[in-house]
């Protein structure tokens, strides 16, 4: 389905990733194929997508792209077989081939540790406790417990049973994952969490993969790895991802899910293929929408004038017979013979309307128009840190010696736990320092969009707590603010630890707005965003003049934006380095 993928060269991998690949390689990928035809789906009664045919074959990698809310996850979830889609259907052939589905947010369950979850998501706990079931029936007896042994152990050895302690092991310490394995998952940094994932998905030997988002809070060499391993399938793949790059990189088809027009579109070849060809595709379709209506009203004008011309006639007609002179009658009756070639024209002109080919005017795209509102100008120096401190048990970050300054644009890059976070928490003062002293600027006003969107993770109500960062504005100017970012009125009376993490991003992105600000602090603010909304923050941010601090693992972002300066943080030590780099 599509071209052969061409795939930029990753970072290269350590020796014991070397190790890991060619002392357990995988048992040999099954040929599945994965086929869904004419699926509709849909969430309570609203129509998500109609009319969906795919086919995802071995080697295939194609990305889900659409807005938030298009209907992304809930078409993996129809391909996992977890729910049923509204009509159509969906076939795994072989029936017994494992799919992985690896969901958007960790279903961490309560005191699983890092092991269990491990074995968990690759499939090996389930597999395992199949075998010592069948086992124990096979001990006893049973009747068939010959052929369920058989599948079981099947199913233990291709999903990786046999030696998943000692890939573990080698893949735990590729990832830098020194934390104790049976350490509980609820007490992991985000960071940890996320290489967790990387590392169930590394670990695993399905033979289908449904992903969605798996470039979620992956840092550089989190990213390479993924990259590696997708690039390395010879299984189908569909994917859900924000991240443009990896979807460059990686994906052989693109399946686009519109969501006002609940239609499916399927473009063979890469995403920059599928931005290209939508392009022409949407152009097109304008051109010929405005043809078409061109067309349609010279012939309704010309319908029109006909029908004037034949009315004329016809009233000429009748005053020239009551004058009753022979040569009055002669023009009536030239003003009637004018006057049904004119009615004869306009019926010829009605029917080249009826055989005019209909075209339907393209939706325009509905898009996040955002901008940030500047506060007053703040003083030429924002913040400065002299010889700055920071110890949090084993990790230590700095010492920090550095000045931001008014106007600076300035992107925070860095692998995941080397400290970038904490080092906003420093410039910002949520963190005193252990060491040293840090110093604001004056008339600093911050806004900030933080990793864990912390203002909407309570149980209260969105409108509410919306409305509480805006004490002075009325409801309404709250509702119309909310609906510009596509959180309408069944959003805002709804607890805000029930939204999505791209709704909750969503409204936090309506308080930059909202409210003024002259230092803008974006910590990952790409995450769970839909890709026209990701590259409408980036225009916001360009166009904002104040001071900003981006952190982002969003290679693309960084490339795009507008930036001035550039740090590197690694293992708590602050570099600056070219902005071009």
């Amino acid at each position: 389905m599509g071209p052969s993928r061409s795939v930029r060269a990753a970072a290269p991998l350590r020796d014991n990733w070397f190790a890991l690949t060619t002392t357990y390689p995988r048992m040999g990928d099954m040929s599945a194929t994965l086929q869904a035809r004419s699926v509709t789906a849909a969430v309570g009664d609203r129509e998500l997508f109609t009319g969906l045919d795919l086919i995802v074959a071995p080697g295939d990698v194609i990305g889900l792209v659409g807005p938030n809310g298009a209907g992304k996850t809930t078409l993996l979830q129809i391909l996992a077989g977890e729910r049923p889609p509204e009509s159509g259907t969906v076939s795994v052939v072989p029936r017994h081939a494992h799919l992985g589905y690896l969901r958007q947010q960790p279903d961490i369950r309560p005191g699983e540790t890092i092991r269990d979850q491990l074995a968990r998501r690759t499939g090996v706990a389930a597999a395992s406790q199949a075998l010592e079931d069948t086992a124990h029936d096979l001990a006893a007896g049973l009747a068939d417990a010959d052929d369920t042994y058989s599948t079981a152990l099947e199913d233990w050895l291709a999903l990786g049973g046999a030696d998943f302690d000692d890939r573990l092991d080698v893949v735990a310490a590729d990832l830098g994952l020194t934390v104790d394995l049976d350490r509980r998952m609820a007490s992991l940094s985000g960071g940890q969490t996320a290489r967790v994932g990387l590392a169930a998905l590394l670990l695993s030997r399905y033979d289908a993969y449904l992903l969605d988002e798996p470039t979620n809070d992956l840092d550089g060499a989190g990213l390479a790895r993924l990259e590696d391993f997708v690039a390395g399938l010879d299984v189908p793949c569909v994917l859900v991802s924000h991240d443009r790059e990896f979807l460059s990189r990686m994906v052989t088809s693109v399946v686009d899910i519109d969501r006002a027009l609940q239609q499916v579109t399927v473009y063979g070849g890469s995403y920059d293929a599928y931005l290209e060809e939508r392009s022409i595709a949407r152009r097109r379709a304008q051109e010929s929408y405005e043809q078409y209506a061109e067309r349609k009203s010279e012939l309704e004008a010309r319908a029109r004038r006909q029908r004037a011309w034949m009315s004329k006639g016809v009233k000429a007609a009748v005053r020239a017979k009551k004058s009753g002179a022979e040569k009055d009658k002669f023009i009536a009756h030239r003003h009637r013979a004018n006057a049904e070639k004119q009615a004869s024209k306009a019926r010829q002109s009605d029917r080249m309307l009826e055989r005019l080919d209909v075209v339907v005017e393209p939706r325009k795209e509905w898009q996040l128009q955002m901008t940030i509102a500047a506060a007053a100008r703040s003083g030429d120096v924002v913040c400065t840190a002299r010889s700055a401190v920071v110890r949090r048990g084993d990790f230590c970050l700095g010492p920090v010696d550095l000045q931001i300054n008014r106007g600076d644009r300035i992107a925070i890059t860095g692998p995941n736990g080397a400290g970038k976070t904490t080092l906003l928490g420093l410039l910002l003062g949520r963190i005193t320092p252990d060491e040293g002293n840090v110093a604001p600027g004056s008339a600093v006003v911050i806004g900030e969009i933080d990793q864990a969107r912390a203002v909407f993770d309570t149980p209260e109500e969105l409108g509410r707590v919306f409305a509480l960062q805006v004490p002075t504005w009325p409801t309404a100017d709250v509702r119309t603010v909310l609906a510009k970012f596509g959180l309408l009125a069944d959003h805002i009376t709804r607890p805000c630890d029930t939204l999505s993490p791209g709704e909750r991003t969503r409204a936090g992105l309506g308080l930059l707005q909202a409210n003024g600000v002259n230092l803008l602090v974006l910590d990952e603010p790409t995450n769970h965003l839909d890709l026209a909304a990701i590259e409408q923050l980036e225009h916001a941010i360009d166009a904002f003049e104040g001071t900003v601090l981006l952190v982002t693992h969003d290679r693309r972002m960084v490339e795009t934006v507008r930036l001035t300066r550039r740090w590197e943080v690694d293992a708590g030590q602050l570099e600056e380095i070219d902005p071009d780099q």
